[in-house]
């Protein structure tokens, strides 16, 4: 019995004093990142067509899945329109930003009042109206993507105009 208490105030006291060296020594953090999840890309302007690589001119633009998209020359445009995706993801991996054009949230149609709440999604950001939207958003994006390019529904007011001939025999 005393060996056995003997040994065990002696592990203790050995713990400890390894605990004392190992709270003095130096450290070093180590960074552990999620198996397959990439460093963020810093992102950037667009400062560059993503068509054709030239300098972009301000004045000539595709509005996109709501972005703003310059370009180099008017011929850059119709090329982007045919193939949205191929761009976007390109110069997502560089890093590029488009203006965003938004007005509404894609998934509720709500005016975009502050635009606090969006995603990254394969070079484009898209805001929303709510947490709840972008959750949404996230398991059909094509589908919410595609409703950005459509304009907005214009609701028509139309004035009820009262039939005077009501109860009157018309011949």
């Amino acid at each position: 019995m005393k060996l056995f208490r003997s040994s065990l105030i002696l592990g203790t006291l050995g713990l400890l004093l390894v605990s004392a060296a190992y709270a003095d020594a130096p450290r070093q953090e180590v960074k552990k990142e999620a198996p397959g999840k990439k460093e963020a890309v810093k992102l950037v302007n667009q400062t560059v067509c993503p068509v054709m690589g030239g300098k972009i001119d301000s004045t000539i633009y595709t509005d996109i899945q709501g972005q703003r998209v310059y370009h180099c020359c008017p011929m850059c445009s119709k090329k982007l329109k045919a193939d949205p995706d191929t761009y976007f993801k390109k110069t997502a991996k560089a890093g590029i930003l488009f203006e965003n054009i938004q007005t509404t949230c894609p998934v509720s149609g709500e005016p975009l009042e502050e635009k606090t709440v969006f995603t990254d999604y394969e070079g484009r950001r898209v805001y929303f109206c709510c947490k709840k939207c972008r959750g949404t958003f996230a398991d059909a994006p094509d589908k919410y993507l595609q409703k950005m390019d459509q304009p907005a529904k214009k609701t028509v007011k139309t004035k009820k105009v009262e039939d005077k001939h009501q109860g009157r025999d018309q011949h």
